[in-house]
Formats: C-alpha cells, sequence, structure tokens
C-alpha cells in the first residue's frame, strides 16, 4: 500500500496566487485574538486544498487561519463562516475540535473571509492501515474513530444553536441534486458516462428511511484528524467545510469506505486484508458504530457507499475544474485530477454492488 506524497505534507512558501497582506492580518490578530503577540510568520499548507490553509507562527504560539479561495467560485462553496460556526457550537459541547478565535466576512483584510483557530499538537495519519501504529494497538485507534463519530451523531443540533444549520429529512435528494448540478454545470471539468449514469441511477434508488437527521462531518477520514502524539485518542476533528444537518448513516458510510477505496486516491484500504493488519473488518466495524447508536442495523448501507463514492467524484471534478481554470495549482489538485477517471469508475462499481443485494 502506498502512502500520501510527502508532496502533500507539512507547510510550503504560500503559493502564487494565493498570497496575503500579512500587515493586514496581523493587525486584525491584534484585535481579535486574545493575547496574540507578534511578529507573525505566514506559510501555506500543502494540504488544505479546498479552502486554502496557512500556518501562523508567533514567538509564543501557532495558529491555523482557513479562508475563501480567491478567483471565481461555484456558488455555495467555501462557506468558511460555516466552518466556524460548527467548530464554535461543536468546541463548547465538548467534541474535539480546533477552538476558534475569530472569523472575518471581510474581503479587505486578506481579500477573502476566513478564520483563525488554534494549532492542534498531535500525529495526523495519512495512511488508513497505520503504518506507524504498532498492529497490537491499531484496533484502539479504529475505535477511537468508531467512538467519535458515534458522539458527533448523538449530539443534538437544536441545544447547541445548530437547529438552523441545515435541513432535516430528504438529506439524499436534496445532496444528489446539489452534487448532481454542481457536476452538471462544470464545462471546464466535462463529463463522464459513469457519473452521468450515477446522476440517474441515485435518485431512483434511494432508501425510504431518508428522515434521519443529525450533525454530520462530511470528510470524516484518518487524514482529517489529529491524534494525540501517542494514544488512540483524538484530539481534534479537521476540515468542516462539507458539515450539515444529514443523515447520519451517510455520514457514517463516507467514513466507511475507506474499506473499499485505494489508498492512491484517498487514505483507503482497498485491497487489504484488514484481518492481517490487526484492523477490524468493515463488518465489525459497522456493527461497532450500530451498538453504539443504539441500532439494530444499517439496511441502506450499501447505497449510502454508493452515493458516497460519486459525492467524492463529484468533488474532484470540482478541482479539476479549478486546476483548469488555474484556482488550484497544488500537487494535491494534480493528484485528485489523475485519479478521477478511476474514481469514477468505481463509483459505478458501487451503484452495481447495491443493485445486486
Amino acid at each position: 500500500m502506498t502512502r500520501v506524497s510527502d508532496a502533500n505534507l507539512g507547510t510550503t512558501p504560500v503559493r502564487p496566487g494565493f498570497e496575503l497582506d500579512e500587515a493586514s492580518l496581523d493587525t486584525w490578530m491584534r484585535a481579535n485574538v486574545a493575547d496574540y503577540q507578534g511578529p507573525l510568520i505566514v506559510t501555506q499548507f500543502r494540504g488544505g486544498q479546498s479552502n486554502p490553509t496557512y500556518h501562523l507562527a508567533t514567538p509564543k504560539r501557532r495558529y491555523v487561519l482557513r479562508r475563501k479561495p480567491p478567483g471565481p467560485l461555484l456558488k455555495g462553496a467555501h462557506a468558511v463562516d460555516r466552518e466556524a460556526r460548527v467548530l464554535i457550537a461543536l468546541d463548547r459541547a465538548g467534541f474535539p475540535v480546533a477552538h476558534v478565535h475569530g472569523l472575518s466576512v471581510d474581503d479587505t483584510v486578506i481579500g477573502t473571509m476566513f478564520y483563525v483557530m488554534d494549532m492542534v499538537e498531535g500525529r495526523v495519519v495519512w495512511d488508513a492501515t497505520f503504518p506507524d501504529v504498532p498492529a497490537e494497538e491499531r484496533a484502539a485507534y479504529f475505535d477511537a474513530m468508531n467512538a467519535t463519530m458515534a458522539q458527533l451523531h448523538g449530539i443534538d443540533p437544536d441545544a447547541i444553536g445548530l437547529a438552523d444549520y441545515g435541513r432535516p429529512g430528504n438529506y439524499f435528494e436534496r445532496q444528489i441534486t446539489r452534487w448532481s448540478s454542481q457536476y452538471l454545470s462544470d464545462d471546464a471539468a466535462g463529463r463522464d458516462p459513469y457519473m452521468d449514469r450515477l446522476v440517474e441511477w441515485l435518485p431512483a434508488n434511494i432508501p425510504l428511511d431518508d428522515d434521519a437527521s443529525s450533525i454530520v462531518h462530511g470528510d470524516f477520514r484518518c487524514d482529517n484528524l489529529i491524534f494525540h502524539p501517542s494514544e488512540p485518542r483524538i484530539l481534534a476533528v479537521l476540515d468542516w467545510e462539507l458539515s450539515t444537518l444529514g443523515h447520519p448513516g451517510a455520514d457514517f458510510a463516507y467514513h466507511a469506505m475507506m474499506y473499499r477505496m485505494p489508498a492512491h486516491i484517498v487514505a483507503g484500504l482497498g485491497g487489504v486484508d484488514p484481518a492481517s493488519l490487526r484492523i477490524p473488518s468493515e463488518e465489525t466495524y459497522l456493527q461497532a458504530y450500530c451498538a453504539r447508536r443504539g441500532l439494530a442495523s444499517m439496511p441502506g448501507y450499501d447505497f449510502y457507499i454508493a452515493f458516497n463514492f460519486f459525492r467524492l467524484a463529484a468533488i474532484f471534478h470540482g478541482i479539476k475544474g479549478r486546476v483548469l481554470n488555474g484556482t488550484a495549482a497544488s500537487a494535491e489538485a494534480r493528484q485528485r485530477v489523475a485519479v478521477l477517471p478511476e474514481l469514477m469508475a468505481l463509483a459505478w462499481a458501487q451503484a452495481e454492488r447495491a443493485t445486486r443485494r
């Protein structure tokens, strides 16, 4: 199994086209971040492709800045103000997220809206086989991921001020419409026969249980988590751009599709025997989540997996469009475009699998 390229790790000088006014940012930090003391050194994370992410270093502390990308964007995408809102609410509820110091919707500060949060120190696992974790400890790391997702889905949105964070019910219908429209409207990225089939197949095969609703992360993967440096414990869940009120089963299935995802596309276990690595099987992992949520089973699971492969392919398709119009230039973006044809074929294969069940 291959690992994510080192080109996606760490920080780099701010890339051309993503510069920001450091003097203006310093002024904003002094007014909005408690105990902030410059001078400020700004670099850019190689990851964080969808919303450019920056490392802010000061003599005493480190912070992370997430911003809306510059340039022409698809309507409704890159809503960093929504990210900040959910982080603030979940932080108050005791869920593991980075503390947000402030949000700026004033484009005159650095060119686009942004927010600043704490830099959480820990470890990020880029390979779903957890190769750097002793074999006897891997099951505990998987259990931590499983428990954290179940914890998120058990939080009452109304109780933490997120009752209007999305629309409950009809989640699949709305999401399929959204991602189909985004795919079909991106002329620069082109069309694909597998995606065209999915645009027709998905709305015709939505399970009957489309009314369940909870806070959903939308991109819950091991590489969007910060683990304790030496313990199987999650300190922070990152990258909330796709979060909303939605179907918890769909959110879990997105996370669990790692079992069917080749590692060179995103952090996945496709083609690997979990038992040989002392990792729980897909069935065992699903059963553990259901037990935590008080569910006897998850009948729509295979449809949820197919939907999530489609949605991820639509996201990568959008990245391809941004690469072609010059607003995404990172190594990660180019990697996403390179694997897009394979991902779209895999998405249709999941639909065929769900049909056979």
